[in-house]
């Protein structure tokens, strides 16, 4: 019986990735635990082992195709003592996936649905044919949509009975939410009165041919989208809109820290070819201060969940990495127990592989907060965006010379601005100042970041 290889779900978030490359070809063959392809997600490039042995018969997808979604059937693979042609040329058998039932929009959700009951025949001669009303279940319109298609409207705030469906008899399907992102296939919001929670609906945005009608034709190209750059927009998107937004500023005088900083650096180990075995920037000193914070204050080291506040044990401090396209933000675990070394070359070594896309899902999955730093762009303030299930994030300007006044005279300091975003869902204002205010205690006086 041909084993049929399917596309793996890399992370529990991933939908559907892009084939890269095979490692091996048609004819060959395989052991198991061998890698045989590379899979693109929307932000690495993983390996895929083979779970058993034999020789690869038929590559049905190959590489370099984009938005395969998982459980699809890429190759099939001839058992041992099994005919390789006859296998190759059997057709794939479809992968198991849950069988597609029609829900109600807005009604809790049942084992069966009752069908629509029949309209009754009217007594005088039919008016000309009118679009068939969707059927009716517990007095809401049903909506026909695939499960894929309703966690992505769900995911971008998109009301399903809004979506106009182009799959068969109208379901709506994955492509039909891509496009109503952009506002293709979006039907009007209802003039109907608004919602019980009283909230106003969300202004549909201008569509993509509302836009480009905008500028001069051939002034412009339109550059498709990747993986990670509409995960990163539909992700913020969400964060803006679900989560309440607080911000607390706060200038620190990093004078000490740039002293110690280079007294560390100076007294560093040498390798064999008399290079220092570590070299601490600003930043990890921010990420070591940050977690040892969240420590002092741990009612701030928590996720926010409808169920319950999670109160976190240790300190996992994300750390936004720029790439190429995008950002993505690899997490220093238990940062609190680390040392600045430690974390300089667990950061090093980070940063080298996101640019080259080689993370694993759980090395920038989770966190409990998040540090993103601007500073080197010459950038002094700016307020960051929460990346759930985080409760902070600390926006990081420039280190730079001002003016301060200390004992009634104005003297010349190294000060840092930092923002704090809070979700106020999670942290009140005078919690989310009690951590900045750590924190500003902290990178002020580093020492005692070792205590």
């Amino acid at each position: 019986m041909p084993i049929n290889i399917l596309m793996p779900a890399l992370s529990p978030t991933m939908e559907k990735g892009n084939l890269a490359r095979w490692l091996k070809k048609e004819g060959d063959q395989v052991k198991s635990g061998e890698v045989i392809a590379e899979i693109e997600t929307d932000k690495a490039t993983m390996e895929v082992e083979a779970v058993d042995e034999g020789t690869l018969a038929k590559i049905l997808v190959p590489e370099g195709t984009q938005d395969v979604p998982v459980n699809d059937v890429i190759a099939v693979l001839a058992g041992e003592g099994e005919d390789v042609k006859a296998a190759g040329s059997a057709p794939a058998a479809a992968a198991p996936k849950p069988e597609a039932k029609p829900i109600a929009s807005a009604a809790p959700a049942a084992t069966a649905a009752p069908a629509a009951a029949p309209a009754p025949k009217p007594a005088t001669a039919p008016a000309p044919a009118a679009p068939t009303a969707a059927p009716q279940v517990n007095g809401h319109a049903r909506i026909f949509s695939s499960p894929l298609a309703r966690r992505l409207a769900k995911d971008a705030g998109i009301d399903l009975g809004r979506i106009t469906g182009t799959g068969p008899h109208g379901r709506v399907v994955a492509r039909d939410v891509e496009d109503a992102k952009s506002g293709k296939g979006l039907k009007a919001a209802p003039s109907a009165a608004p919602a019980a929670t009283g909230a106003p609906a969300l202004a549909p945005s201008m569509s993509d041919k509302q836009i480009l009608a905008l500028f001069e034709p051939g002034s412009y190209e339109v550059i498709p989208h990747d993986g990670m750059r509409r995960t990163i927009a539909q992700r913020l998107t969400a964060s803006v809109q679900n989560v309440p937004h607080f911000y607390l500023t706060i200038d620190c005088d990093i004078g000490k820290l740039l002293a110690a900083r280079e007294e560390i650096n100076a007294a560093a180990p040498k390798d064999k070819e008399k290079k220092p075995l570590y070299k601490l920037s600003v930043n990890d000193f921010v990420i070591k201060a940050m977690a040892v914070a969240l420590q002092k204050i741990p009612n701030c080291n928590v996720s926010w969940t409808e169920g319950g506040m999670v109160k976190h044990k240790h300190s996992d401090v994300g750390v936004a990495v720029a790439m190429p396209g995008g950002l993505i933000t690899p997490i220093i675990r238990k940062a609190e127990t680390k040392t600045l070394s430690a974390i300089s070359s667990e950061m090093k070594d980070f940063a080298a592989r996101a640019r080259s896309r080689k993370l694993k899902p759980e090395e920038y999955q989770g966190g409990t907060t998040a540090v993103s730093n601007l500073g080197m762009y010459g950038i002094n303030h700016f307020t960051a965006v929460i990346n759930p299930p985080h409760a902070t994030i600390l926006a990081v300007g420039t280190s730079e010379e001002r003016p301060v006044v200390r004992n009634g005279k104005i003297e010349i300091a190294s000060m840092m601005s930092v923002t704090l975003s809070c979700d106020h869902r999670a942290i009140d204002g005078a919690l989310g100042a009690e951590l900045i205010g750590a924190f500003k205690q902290l990178i002020e006086n580093p020492v005692m970041m070792m205590v």
